[in-house]
């Protein structure tokens, strides 16, 4: 049995939907799930409260606040779980961010895995209303490239390492093929309604003060950091996904054909 904890997330959601098709006994766990697909066992709760017991690897994707991971990861190894998969940050491996997880999961004395996707293509939901109602994307640096990944791509790679041999020990990071602009992503999304979106440019001043309403100060300039002045690995393209899958991550178009109706 294979648990996915934060089973609604952009990762999670579409994780728990290939190990079901792939034939995995699933059990999904979210604070606020309510429907899975059929055969997969849901649970809500959170990681401070998970029952492991009958689970052989688990996919963890923990939240910015959280927790005694150590206690969590070794109730986890006590009830027999032998992986796990936790879904990091690219900032971790830039020196953004600190490896408070990554450090965890090393020491829990199980198979672990770890993801380190750059900024995710679904981010660009956030212009959804905007381009619902107005047919614009407001946002700042304009003309700043990051190769930004589809969450499918991500949870395709989790699916692997969850269930296959030889990740142990492994951390990846996970890309999208090429860097996109915010003015491209923009454009692109524009093919995708078969309307064009126009680009509307905002400071980061202004972007700052919209972004302290949802996001703490001090993730908010990190945030606005990579997006705005990205180190040289930020904007590099990764060769993990191809490795860890065969074939190239999916273009922002590509997540945009997808997304197409949460922007009409």
């Amino acid at each position: 049995m294979i648990m996915v904890a934060g089973a609604t997330g952009n990762v999670g959601q579409p994780l728990v939907r290939m190990l079901a098709a792939a034939g995995e006994e699933v059990t999904a766990v979210s604070r606020r799930i309510t429907d899975a697909p059929p055969g997969v066992v849901v649970r809500q709760g959170d990681l401070a409260s998970l029952d492991f017991a009958g689970m052989s690897a688990v996919f963890l994707m923990v939240p910015g606040a959280f927790v005694p991971l150590d206690e969590v990861l070794g109730r986890a190894k006590t009830a027999g779980v032998r992986r796990v998969v936790a879904l990091s940050s690219q900032g971790v491996v830039t020196g953004r961010h600190p490896a408070v997880l990554d450090d965890s999961v090393r020491r829990s004395g199980l198979e672990w895995t770890l993801l380190h996707p750059g900024a995710f293509a679904s981010n660009a939901l956030q212009w959804a209303e905007s381009v619902r109602s107005s047919r614009e994307v407001v946002a700042p640096f304009a003309d700043v490239a990051l190769p930004v990944v589809d969450p499918e791509d991500i949870a395709a790679v989790a699916a692997a390492a969850l269930r296959e041999d030889g990740h142990a020990g492994k951390s990846y990071v996970l890309t999208g093929p090429a860097p996109i602009t915010p003015r491209g992503q923009a454009a692109a999304i524009g093919s995708a309604v078969g309307e064009p979106v126009r680009f509307v440019p905002q400071t980061r001043e202004e972007a700052r003060a919209i972004m302290l309403g949802f996001m703490p100060p001090e993730v908010v300039e990190v945030t606005l950091d990579v997006l705005g002045a990205p180190t040289p690995a930020e904007q590099q393209v990764s060769p993990d996904i191809e490795r860890v899958l065969g074939r190239p991550p999916h273009p922002f178009a590509e997540w945009t054909s997808r997304f197409a109706g949460a922007f009409k």
